[in-house]
């Protein structure tokens, strides 16, 4: 039986997604009338969206702090296609949400083709010699480690990590869906975090290359 599309039912859609008003009224019909699976229709149609759009230049943005009780700081870049966008609302709020999770989550690099091989190396032979330890068969092995691996991961790299506001949906994701409400390629290009009274051997850690 066809559920009722109400506009009432495409404005709350609207507002918890921030998507068009007919792609909302689409994906309620396509639903027929489930919330969770319409914005979750409406979240990998965003995905499709981005794909398309990864290959074009992103060389506006915007550059933002965040301070932390005085004791951590951030700075983040994050780039636009266009300076309209990098004025937008929306690509100011997230640009601040990124840099205050920073601030929370220490990550160390933005992707994970920024970790350098040596540390990937160093880390999965550790790995590899914690899982041995359970005698398990090699092709188990391989899967443990990997598996850990992208723990590794979640935790050094902010893409990766699980948003500290919403755990179940990690940075990356979020960078998805405010670049398909925007409508364009929308890059973290590079942060930096310090913290009071670091070791000045760790000085500079966090600071991902340009």
């Amino acid at each position: 039986m066809a559920v009722a599309i109400t506009s009432q039912m495409v404005k709350e859609l609207r507002e918890r997604t921030g998507a068009g008003m007919m792609d909302c009224k689409r994906a309620l019909e396509e639903s027929h009338g489930d919330f969770e699976v319409a914005i979750r229709l409406l979240r990998e149609r965003g995905k499709a969206q981005v794909a398309k759009k990864s290959g074009r230049s992103a060389s506006e943005g915007s550059i933002v702090s965040y301070i932390h009780g005085g004791r951590i700081g951030v700075l983040l870049e994050v780039n636009s296609e266009t300076d309209f966008v990098a004025r937008n609302p929306e690509f100011q709020t997230f640009a601040r949400e990124v840099a205050m999770h920073i601030a929370a989550a220490s990550p160390r690099y933005v992707t994970r083709d920024e970790v350098p091989e040596a540390e990937i190396a160093a880390e999965r032979a550790i790995l590899r010699t914690q899982a041995e330890g359970t005698g398990k068969p090699a092709a188990v092995i391989e899967k443990i480690v990997e598996g850990r691996l992208d723990k590794f991961y979640e935790r050094v790299c902010l893409l990766d990590q699980p948003w500290v506001r919403e755990p179940e949906r990690t940075i990356g994701e979020l960078l998805v869906e405010i670049a398909a409400k925007v409508g364009e390629h929308l890059v973290v290009r590079r942060f930096v975090r310090w913290e009071l009274g670091e070791a000045l051997d760790d000085e500079g850690e966090g600071e991902t290359p340009a």
